[in-house]
């Protein structure tokens, strides 16, 4: 099934939004949106690990790695159509979309977008260790929390290195993006509308105590399409864990629909880096 793309010629200039370079050669195009604090990154690996038949682009938002200097959105009404607007350039192929967390949620968002303005969609969304957009679990605002509180939580959540949590100047470049980050997410009100015509595939960690396997199950409404739940072994970071498995499940999923050919060539030294955020 394929749910369409602009028949435009690729854009040539590089753009800080999309990282990763073009695979002539490939049949479908990995966009790649990462979790809380964290930036592109998080899927160095990914590229060269995938099938020449699969391109991977990772998306960097504003406020991290080589946009540091730039403010951090703040709500996801206004980060949703400047992803959109670049997006749009590279839509010369077939596509889909896979994000992680916060990640996971920015994707679903501009997956509607693009479906309801543009009347384009990916051929699949695979969100990764998030809720459904409708299903509320939170427990704590940490968006607002004093930096003593953020630091222990933070610690709980066993996703930031403690060498980062202990060093004074990355703790004070990195909280500012954390908490942007997170309040897009704690602010986050979902808006009933059509659901997307690609299918979606759910996947979680067996161990994440903050989303819980029913909440992945309900991403299933949001789909008028197949949609499919895999759990992993691991906790909330199973992406940093198990990164060739998922590997593994992308593109199965996407040699379902035709879209991809080969195995993915994922090595130990391929899997995402450390996670920092959620």
């Amino acid at each position: 099934m394929s749910t369409g793309f602009i028949a435009s010629r690729p854009a040539k200039k590089a753009d800080p939004w999309i990282h990763g370079r073009p695979v002539r050669e490939a049949r479908v195009r990995l966009f790649c949106f990462p979790y809380s604090g964290a930036g592109a990154a998080v899927f160095r690996g990914w590229p060269g690990a995938f099938p020449a038949s699969m391109e991977v682009r990772p998306v960097q938002l504003p406020g991290r790695e080589n946009r540091l200097a730039e403010p951090a959105f703040r709500r996801m009404d206004d980060l949703v159509p400047a992803v959109v607007r670049a997006l749009l350039p590279h839509m010369d192929k077939p596509f889909a979309i896979l994000g992680h967390s916060l990640g996971a949620l920015v994707g679903f968002e501009v997956a509607r977008r693009l479906q309801a303005q543009h009347g384009i969609g990916p051929e699949i969304l695979f969100a990764s260790g998030h809720t459904a957009p409708h299903v509320n679990e939170r427990e704590t605002i940490l968006h607002a929390l004093p930096d003593d509180e953020l630091l222990e939580k933070l610690r709980e959540l066993g996703g930031t290195p403690e060498a980062v949590l202990q060093h004074e100047e990355l703790r004070r470049l990195l909280f500012p993006l954390l908490r942007a980050d997170f309040e897009i997410c704690e602010t986050y009100r979902y808006a009933p509308g059509e659901p997307l015509r690609c299918p979606i595939v759910a996947l979680g960690g067996l161990g994440d105590d903050d989303v819980s396997r029913e909440s992945l199950e309900a991403w299933r409404q949001h789909t008028l399409a197949a949609f499919e739940l895999r759990m992993f072994p691991g906790d909330h970071f199973f992406l940093n864990s198990c990164g060739p498995e998922v590997a593994r499940t992308v593109v199965r999923a996407l040699t379902g629909l035709g879209c991809v050919r080969g195995e993915p060539r994922f090595t130990g030294r391929d899997a995402p880096g450390d996670m920092i955020g959620g």
